[in-house]
């Protein structure tokens, strides 16, 4: 294996430049194809890839561009011959339709629709992870990641811009958000996410990982630290009544690599105080 060898592809995005800058500042050799690369590619050492493309928030207006993102482009690369790994970036959303309050492991059966519109995503990343395990030579591996954040300026994400807002007030203001208290998200810290995509990369013996922090953060426990810590209020416009969401289940990570990701509380709560003292 070329174990210091990495390619990312979709290395301009958040978590794939996060990943490039990862990578490189520990000692790898690490290739970002351009996006009109051509693929397959032969005769040249890919390494470990790392498939980072994908569409999130706007995947329904841009349907082919997600189709082309999540399993066109995909195929393509799994064609290449000379490569040790692939993670295929996939998505903890998969699991949304699945009872309130139930525990997701990676190898729950997924109800999809083609009527619903927002299947699409789900439809389009399960057929780019089918192909890696049906293409993939025992050698393409999935990472299901829940909602990853970095800090405050994270360009997307309901927790960066909650923090921003709250950073921008005032102490002792009270600061409306557009959701309710009920909603509640599986956060995972980028730190996190790299070290685990590396040791997937590097020593996986599954076919799929759920990359979370395996709890869920609610906007009223949030509405709580920032309270707490912060010197600020929230207010939240909606009261609307949400099921409880679903439990990512890591122990499969857990077990495999000792995963002991740091609970999104403890990372923001220092950020708060900041406030405070601002």
């Amino acid at each position: 294996m070329t174990a210091r060898l990495a390619t990312v592809i979709g290395g301009h995005g958040f978590i794939g430049a996060a990943l490039v800058r990862h990578l490189r500042a520990n000692g790898w050799e690490c290739r970002v194809p351009p996006r009109d690369a051509l693929w397959p590619e032969t005769g040249q050492a890919l390494g470990h890839i790392f498939y980072c493309a994908g569409l999130t928030g706007d995947y329904l207006a841009r349907a082919a561009d997600t189709v082309e993102a999540h399993v066109s482009l995909l195929v393509r690369v799994l064609q290449s011959q000379a490569w040790d790994s692939l993670v295929y970036l996939s998505s903890t959303r998969l699991y949304d339709s699945l009872p309130p309050g139930s525990l997701a492991h990676e190898t729950e059966l997924l109800p999809v629709a083609p009527q619903v519109s927002r299947h699409l995503f789900d439809l389009t990343k399960l057929t780019g992870e089918s192909l890696c395990l049906a293409m993939g030579r025992g050698r393409a591996r999935v990472a299901r990641l829940s909602c990853v954040f970095e800090d405050m300026a994270d360009p997307a994400g309901f927790l960066p811009a909650l923090l921003r807002q709250v950073a921008q007030a005032p102490r002792g203001a009270v600061v409306p958000i557009d959701s309710s208290p009920q909603a509640a998200r599986d956060y995972i810290h980028m730190t996190d996410v790299l070290r685990g995509l590396v040791d997937i990369a590097q020593r996986g013996t599954q076919s799929v990982y759920n990359v979370a922090s395996g709890e869920n953060l609610s906007n009223a426990r949030l509405a709580d630290l920032v309270s707490q810590y912060a010197a600020r209020q929230l207010t939240f416009r909606s009261s609307q009544h949400l099921p409880e969401p679903v439990v990512v289940d890591i122990r499969r990570l857990e077990d495999e690599f000792g995963w002991r990701p740091a609970r999104p509380a403890d990372v923001i709560t220092p950020w708060l105080r900041q406030m405070a003292g601002a």
